[in-house]
């Protein structure tokens, strides 16, 4: 299998092709940077955020600008496609309107801003408004790319909330369509109650709550494409079932394959909402199995002596399966389509588990300890392999044991969890393996899944 790291590198990650500015080349063997958007040659785009210009008298408006600013300026850094102009080089100048702002101003040494996103902010009566906009410094003729007002309950998890909305507009302006991950979710296990229960945070690591609680211990959370609805596995008196929780309701809801015999694990949605895929030894070793959501149509798919699980579906097409197969003695990554035909294997040895795709349908990412074995180096990271080629890409190294990659929804970054010195915490880093960051830090932290918008 070709390693193929210099040109995987640069293969893109991104659920669509790049439109409207940044067009992607036609030639095949044109890569664009992993996580960028942005053609080869091409810098990441210089961009501005003004301070929001306060409007009105009102007491809180003071804070809720801070967090406003705070959140906007982060997002942004976040998005892996900007190169932002640091508050230090940024003109002091706060334009509320296209009436006040001077774009030569941005556009010139030292900001050097190829755009400049700008506002204000108001706070009247309980009722927050924000006025935004996205301009190109260097076409001032040119009306605004972006013209947007976002308005809610005057607080400060609202300003948050309302800047998440306006970052990822502003990224779907200048990345080819694809929106921004501020306003989505991670869902994660954590002990740091005792017991392993199902916890959500902000992408950013903000909000950290419980969602929902069942049995003695829960893993591997999923959450439904439309974010209605949380599939996880859980222990209770009769073993481990897949149980289902509605976000509309409030409760748990009846998925009756999730506990009928044998242990029931690793429950996949697909991309339209409809099918469920999941582990069970109901008919001896653990199997492969789909169904409908509503727990009509079970199929098993595999039939091989040897352990088979973690299922996941291309989420792009929704005709194919990678999972977890221990059928040659150690577990590797397969794929297969959704009648169970055509196996392939895709893992070349060592020891790989945790298969993700890509919302794309063009990469899997995957926990693998090539060199597995008594005395031997090496050490559990994250892989990202290009399923037409077999060329991988390790993206973690020489930093714990690494596991459970999930794409976000536009395909940029991953989250995933890493274990150093028994302490397990949640982690993301862009789809290159740079800019990692660590979202929890509580050491009791487990199997992240990211939500799909």
């Amino acid at each position: 299998m070709m390693h193929g790291f210099r040109s995987l590198q640069r293969l893109v990650l991104v659920g669509a092709a790049c439109c409207a500015l940044w067009a992607l080349p036609v030639n095949a063997q044109d890569w664009v940077h992993i996580g960028s958007n942005i053609p080869v040659g091409t810098q990441r785009i210089r961009l501005a955020a003004a301070e929001m210009k306060p409007v009105g008298n009102d007491p809180q408006t003071p804070v809720m600008k801070a967090t406003f600013d705070t959140t906007l300026f982060h997002d942004l850094s976040n998005a892996g496609i900007f190169d932002m102009v640091s508050k230090s080089m940024a003109p002091t100048a706060r334009p509320g309107s296209p009436q006040e702002i001077n774009l030569a101003q941005w556009a010139a040494a030292p900001a050097n801003a190829a755009f400049v996103a700008y506002g204000a902010l108001s706070s009247t009566a309980g009722h927050l408004v924000i006025y935004g906009w996205l301009q190109d410094d260097r076409n001032a003729g040119s009306p605004p790319i972006l013209t947007k007002q976002y308005s809610g309950d005057a607080n400060d998890d609202q300003a948050r909330n309302l800047a998440h909305q306006f970052a990822d507009d502003i990224i779907a302006a200048l990345g080819g369509g694809v929106r921004g991950i501020a306003e989505t979710k991670i869902y994660f296990v954590s002990a740091r109650g005792g017991d392993k229960q199902i916890w959500a945070m902000d992408y950013d690591g903000e909000n950290q709550h419980q969602v929902a609680r069942s049995g003695i211990l829960s893993l591997s959370p999923r959450i439904s494409p439309d974010n209605s609805r949380l599939a996880f596995a859980s222990l209770g008196s009769s073993g481990w079932a897949i149980r289902m929780y509605s976000f509309d309701l409030g409760r748990f809801v009846a998925f009756p394959p999730g506990t009928q015999g044998g242990s029931n694990l690793s429950p996949a949605w697909s991309a339209d909402g409809n099918h469920i895929a999941f582990s069970s030894s109901r008919s001896g070793d653990p199997e492969i199995w789909t169904c409908d959501t509503n727990g009509g149509n079970l199929k098993k798919l595999t039939a091989f002596r040897g352990p088979d699980v973690s299922p996941v579906w291309n989420p792009r097409t929704g005709a194919q399966i990678a999972w977890v197969s221990g059928r040659t003695g150690l577990p590797q990554i397969y794929i297969m389509d959704t009648d169970g035909g055509n196996v392939q294997r895709m893992t070349d040895g060592g020891y790989a588990i945790s298969p993700s795709w890509s919302p794309n349908g063009q990469f899997l990412a995957f926990s693998w300890n090539r060199k597995y074995g008594p005395g031997a180096p090496g050490g559990q990271d994250i892989y990202v392999m290009d399923i037409a080629s077999l060329r991988w890409l390790q993206l973690t190294h020489d930093s714990g044991s690494n596991d459970f990659p999930s794409w976000s929804p536009d395909s940029r970054h991953l989250v995933f969890e890493r274990s150093i010195n028994g302490h397990t915490s949640i982690w993301t880093m862009l789809a290159d393996g740079t800019e990692q960051q660590q979202l929890t830090r509580t050491g009791k932290d487990f199997m992240p899944n990211w939500s799909w918008k």
